[in-house]
């Protein structure tokens, strides 16, 4: 597999030259596989998308990062390098952040070696540089981050392929300055999971993934643009009210969210606690229907509840929010495309909230 792809013209990203509107719209773009969602031209990626998560950069092993298109036979509607090159900027021109999210669900990424880093660096630069695009997008699912079951600390890790992790996202940023957009859409296992469990354990008795995005986070917390979890394909999770939540209905997001807004214990100690990010860097993130994600969409009027409460205090029924949030940065969705096989809805739903 190559790093390059054949077409188009080579140019580096250029700094941003607007920032993000107050409130967000992320989606992710099926750009690299075909499925029952259809293909979407970049170039007809409505409006109303403010960053569009270009998907995905895979593993080539050994840190490498590879872009790979979908196949004309594949993709129905796919377009060629050069027309995919010129939808990207027509889409930054507009002002809208175009990213390479990096890994998904079938790609493990995992740097165990300094020489990993440095690929995983090159590669990624290359990919940005290549395409002229505004940051990237980490989406490190199965493996790729894990804990060693002696790293008890976020605040001080010692698992290699977070450290590496780390420095490798620190000099991608220190790279191309301080408007390169950093977002990071990792699963609730990594993150709200933290709460109540960290880690393997000494006895490697537990998943070692759980929580281990937090140290992550916590590293990248002043270089970290939008923090997307994935409020959906989740197992039950203890909220910082000490109940358990599980999908299917607002209460859900709502709890997921307000953890990463207030903060909370990690695995239940009361001098290890997880600061909350500010409210421009959480977004929420949701399935854009209901063949999207096996489990966790909500419909449009449980969606605005979940904003009603986070922002407004309003309609949280039986979860009280530390406090409101107006500043909430907005809403993720997977995907694009299967909000266009919806004749976008999510979409939709969230102008009627937030530009009406």
């Amino acid at each position: 597999m190559l790093v390059f792809v054949s077409g188009g013209t080579s140019r580096p990203a250029q700094a941003a030259v607007q920032h993000l509107p107050r409130h967000a719209l992320i989606g992710f773009l099926h750009s690299s596989f075909g499925n029952d969602a259809g293909y979407l031209p970049i170039n007809d990626v409505p409006d109303g998308w403010d960053i569009i998560n270009v998907a995905f950069a895979r593993s080539a092993g050994h840190g490498t990062m590879t872009l790979t298109r979908c196949a004309v036979g594949t993709c129905a509607g796919f377009e060629d390098d050069q027309a995919f090159f010129a939808g990207i900027q027509a889409q930054r021109a507009k002002g809208k952040k175009v990213l390479i999210s990096l890994g998904g669900g079938d790609s493990e990424v995992r740097l165990t070696s300094a020489s990993d880093v440095d690929n995983f660096v090159s590669s990624v630069r290359a990919i940005v540089d290549r395409w002229g695009l505004d940051g990237i997008d980490v989406d490190f699912e199965q493996q790729s981050v894990a804990l060693d079951g002696d790293d008890v600390d976020f605040r001080h890790p010692t698992t290699k392929v977070v450290i590496n992790l780390i420095s490798a996202l620190k000099r991608l940023k220190s790279h191309y300055g301080r408007q390169f957009v950093l977002t990071m859409a990792p699963e609730t296992l990594g993150v709200q999971l933290g709460h109540s469990v960290y880690g393997p354990g000494r006895d490697n008795s537990r998943d070692a993934r759980s929580g281990a995005f937090l140290p992550i986070i916590y590293a990248l917390r002043d270089d970290l643009t939008v923090l997307a979890v994935q409020d959906y394909n989740s197992d039950p999770i203890l909220g910082s009210d000490n109940r358990t939540h599980q999908m299917g209905d607002a209460d859900f997001p709502i709890a997921m969210t307000d953890m990463l807004l207030t903060g909370f214990t990690v695995a239940g100690d009361t001098n290890a606690f997880f600061p909350g990010l500010r409210a421009d860097q959480v977004v929420v993130g949701l399935p854009a229907n209901t063949h999207a994600a096996r489990r966790g969409w909500i419909p449009p009027g449980a969606q605005d509840q979940v904003l009603d409460c986070l922002m407004r205090g309003q309609r949280c029924g039986s979860y009280a929010i530390n406090r409101p949030h107006p500043s909430l940065r907005g809403l993720m969705t997977w995907s694009i495309n299967w909000d266009s096989f919806n004749h976008f809805e999510f979409q939709r739903t969230f102008d009627a909230y937030f530009r009406r």
